[in-house]
């Protein structure tokens, strides 16, 4: 099935929310000045009452959980165009220095690795001991934030989608002698530590693939002497077929669809299933359009994502596979903050 071939992506692979913002952008329509004077208004009145509330000292997780809500409304009910304009004046508000006390805030929206998503700001919200300091040198009000960010429905579901990957590298080491496994932008790779499967050495490689080599460091300090091997490698080399990785009875892409356009995404699928062996899996994650911290994370948090339905997911794998030669399904995580595609090689 034919895709675009004249599709760029970025030399590195390196998500930012420039990237994304333009992504958005691009489909979004003329702003409406008498919209956008309008929500403007409104989102000041929304960030003033946080202001104050902080200022007041009310329970900071109540006054973030309050503003989130405010925020994914303002989202749903303003045009894209408009709400792309609303970012930065959130961004510039005075409640912002109160907001960025909160480790996992502060992170994504600052952007120490460069981009967003990184494998750190995903151990803040694992609760990893490798990100405990992070979080107790925080300010006390930081740490009451946090408190909040890290039980919001997105979090929580970041972490399933942790226990998810480890209970499919074991169902595949159950199912087939000596797995071979595929992690397409790895990051620090947190579902290792959970996998029986590895600590019982039944698994014959796993692979994690990223563009970042702190995460590849990371990942083959902290997993030295098992069957994982981490390597440096982009989407784009991995769809230029740059790298000899072999065949796999898993392969998956946990994090990385949150940042692809569909074109990129059916790209990507189609490769993974060059990589995955007959009766073997691609599994492919993204956060849904269902959250209801998107507002925030796009404001406070400089995270933008391409959140996608159940719906959005069958597209990209209509739009790479034929269905008449593979089984498919899509499935929401525990609390549908996360949807998730599995297609199997027949």
């Amino acid at each position: 099935m034919a895709l675009n071939p004249d599709l760029k992506i970025d030399e590195a692979s390196l998500i930012t929310s420039t990237l994304i913002k333009k992504h958005k952008a691009a489909s979004a329509e003329t702003v409406d000045a008498v919209e956008l004077k309008a929500r403007a208004a409104q989102l000041s009145l929304v960030l003033d009452l946080a202001h104050q509330a902080f200022a007041r000292q009310e329970p900071a997780g109540q006054i973030v959980e309050r503003l989130a809500g405010r925020l994914h409304e303002l989202r749903h009910d303003a045009a894209p165009a408009v709400w792309q304009e609303l970012i930065p004046l959130a961004q510039q508000h005075r409640v912002a220095a109160y907001l960025e006390q909160d480790p996992f805030t502060r992170w994504s929206f600052e952007k120490p690795r460069g981009y967003s998503g990184d494998a750190t700001l995903l151990d803040i919200y694992y609760k990893h001991p490798s990100a405990e300091e992070i979080v107790a040198s925080s300010s006390e009000l930081g740490r009451a934030i946090f408190a909040y960010t890290s039980e919001a429905a997105s979090s929580v579901a970041g972490r399933e989608r942790r226990e998810i990957l480890a209970r499919t590298v074991d169902e595949t080491a159950a199912r087939v002698e000596d797995a071979e496994v595929l992690a397409i932008a790895c990051g620090h790779l947190r579902e290792a530590e959970l996998s029986k499967a590895l600590a019982e050495k039944r698994l014959k490689r796993w692979v994690g693939l990223d563009q970042d080599p702190v995460s590849v460091g990371t990942v083959n300090r902290d997993l030295a002497g098992t069957a994982v091997e981490a390597i440096d490698g982009s989407v784009r080399g991995l769809l230029r077929r740059a790298y000899p990785l072999g065949t796999f009875d898993l392969v998956y892409a946990s994090g990385l669809y949150d940042y692809l356009p569909l074109p990129v995404g059916a790209r990507l699928l189609q490769r993974a299933m060059e990589l995955v062996k007959p009766d073997g899996e691609f599994l492919f994650a993204n956060f849904s359009d269902e959250i209801t911290t998107d507002g925030y994370m796009e404001t406070f948090m400089d995270w933008p994502l391409i959140l996608r339905s159940a719906g959005d997911m069958w597209d990209i794998i209509n739009a790479a596979v034929d269905k008449n030669r593979v089984d498919a399904e899509v499935y929401y995580g525990t609390n549908r903050n996360i949807v998730y595609g599995k297609i199997r090689r027949r």
